[in-house]
């Protein structure tokens, strides 16, 4: 792991937290989302953020990170700058695990929040994908995409293609 992070301390409380740039960086963004895809064996994934410019760069390492975990070939639904409680509601509907990144602004760095949330919208913890997220980031073992042809793609949502609406 090239730049390491004491997991103990950052992944919790439903997903990744900490103070950028020093307990938590943007790779955590990319292993979130990679790591939850292969936890939750997804093949579809919602996420958003809350606009802030911090946020945005976590949300967009999430969804690569989403894109290129082993052979699952996740289609991302990148919602952008959404309220949590209507991803919630779109992953529902999309039958998908979800991710909402927050950052609150704090002396001495603005803090992260990561969360990551099961395709019914439970918050993950311990004894729903969490602690298995922070086992894979423990060993050095976030995964990556076993092909080319394995890899995901992102889809910004909502989405308007010239055929009409993206699925």
């Amino acid at each position: 792991m090239l730049k390491p992070i004491d997991t103990g301390a950052v992944i919790r409380d439903g997903g990744a937290v900490g103070r950028y740039p020093d307990q938590i960086h943007g790779a955590v963004g990319w292993w979130m989302g990679s790591c939850l895809v292969v936890t939750a064996k997804a093949s579809r994934l919602a996420v958003a953020h809350d606009g802030h410019p911090v946020s945005i760069e976590f949300a967009d390492r999430l969804c690569q990170g989403a894109t290129h975990a082993q052979h699952y070939a996740c289609i991302v639904r990148y919602l952008r700058q959404w309220p949590a409680e209507e991803l919630l509601a779109e992953a529902k509907a999309y039958e998908a695990p979800a991710a909402w990144v927050s950052t609150q602004p704090a002396a001495p760095g603005d803090t992260v929040h990561i969360r990551l949330y099961t395709a019914r919208g439970i918050l993950l913890d311990e004894t729903n994908g969490l602690a298995d997220i922070r086992d894979l980031i423990n060993r050095d073992r976030v995964p990556i995409p076993v092909n080319s042809q394995a890899q995901g793609k992102i889809v910004p949502w909502p989405a308007v293609s010239s055929e009409g609406a993206c699925p």
